[in-house]
C-alpha cells in the first residue's frame, strides 16, 4: 500500500515536472545576440541598463523623439530581443514618441530567467527607471504590449498611473493559447496565465487594440475577446497581415490609427 502511495506520488511530481518544463520552452524563445541596434537606421539612442527589485540587470534602448508628447514603454513578445524590434521603434519614434524599449530577464544583455512574475517586474523596473532616472512624468507614459508583451503591459497598467494603453497582436491568456494551439493540453497545469481580460476590465484610461485579422499565431478572437472585455474609452484597429509583420503589411492603417489615437486622448 505505501510502496503504491509512494509510486503515485512520484509520477504525478513527474508529470507536473514535465507539463512545466513543456509550458517553459513553449511560451519563451530569448536570443542573446543583439543583431542590429537603432543608429543602424539613422536613430539616435542610449543604450541603458537598470535593475529590478530582485536585483535583475536589464538593458533597455531610449529613442527620443524631438518635442514628444508621450513615451512608450514598449514590452515586446516572447521571441528574440529588442534588436528585432528596430524597424518597428523607427516607425513609432516618425510619430514624435519617444521609444523605451527593454529587453525581459534571460533576453538579449539582460540577466535571469524569464517567467511571467519576473516579465511584470522587469517592466514595473522600466517604468521606475523612465520616472526616477529620466524624470518623465507618469502622465506621459503609454505601455505599448506586442503579443506576450500585451499582458505584461495591461499588468503595469492596472497597477500604475500611465496615460494610456495599446496592444498590439496581444495574448487574451496563456489559457486561451493554449486551447487554441494544443486542445488536448490540460489547462489546470498552466502555471504562467499572463491574463489580459481579467485585469482590462477595470481600465478606465484610453486603450488601443490593435491585431489583425490574419493572425497566424495569436488568434483575431482574442483580441475580440480583449476589446469586449474593456470599458470606454477605447479603440480596435483591424490589420491584415502575419502575427509579426502586420505592422509592416499594414503600415498606413496602423500608423494612421496610432496617430488618431493620440490625437483623441484627452
Amino acid at each position: 500500500m505505501v510502496k503504491n502511495i509512494v509510486y503515485i506520488v512520484v509520477a504525478v511530481v513527474f508529470v507536473f515536472g514535465y507539463f512545466r518544463y513543456f509550458e517553459h520552452r513553449s511560451l519563451y524563445f530569448p536570443m542573446e545576440e543583439i543583431e542590429v541596434v537603432p543608429s543602424a537606421i539613422g536613430l539616435a539612442y542610449e543604450d541603458v541598463y537598470f535593475e529590478t527589485e530582485d536585483g535583475v540587470k536589464i538593458n533597455a534602448w531610449f529613442v527620443a523623439a524631438e518635442n514628444s508628447e508621450y513615451t512608450l514603454l514598449f514590452s515586446h513578445g516572447n521571441g528574440g530581443n529588442i534588436s528585432h524590434r528596430v524597424e518597428k521603434i523607427g516607425m513609432l519614434n516618425k510619430l514624435g514618441l519617444d521609444v523605451f524599449i527593454f529587453d525581459y530577464r534571460g533576453y538579449g544583455k539582460s540577466s535571469g530567467r524569464p517567467s511571467e512574475k519576473g516579465f511584470y517586474r522587469d517592466m514595473e523596473a522600466a517604468y521606475n527607471y523612465l520616472v526616477s532616472e529620466k524624470n518623465i512624468q507618469p502622465e506621459r507614459i503609454i505601455p505599448y504590449g506586442e503579443s506576450l508583451g500585451g499582458p505584461v503591459a495591461v499588468d503595469l497598467a492596472s497597477r500604475k498611473k500611465v496615460r494610456a494603453l495599446i496592444t498590439e497582436s496581444a495574448f487574451s491568456s496563456t489559457v486561451d493559447m493554449a486551447r487554441a494551439l494544443y486542445p488536448l493540453f490540460p489547462a489546470f497545469f498552466i502555471s504562467a496565465k499572463f491574463d489580459s481580460v481579467s485585469r482590462i476590465k477595470d481600465l478606465n484610461i484610453p486603450k488601443l487594440i490593435i491585431h489583425s485579422k490574419n493572425d497566424d499565431i495569436v488568434p483575431f478572437a482574442q483580441s475580440v475577446k480583449l476589446f469586449k472585455a474593456a470599458p470606454e474609452p477605447k479603440r480596435h484597429i483591424v490589420l491584415t497581415g502575419s502575427h509579426n509583420s502586420c505592422y509592416v503589411d499594414s503600415k498606413h492603417e496602423y500608423t494612421k490609427g496610432i496617430r488618431e489615437f493620440l490625437e483623441k486622448i484627452p
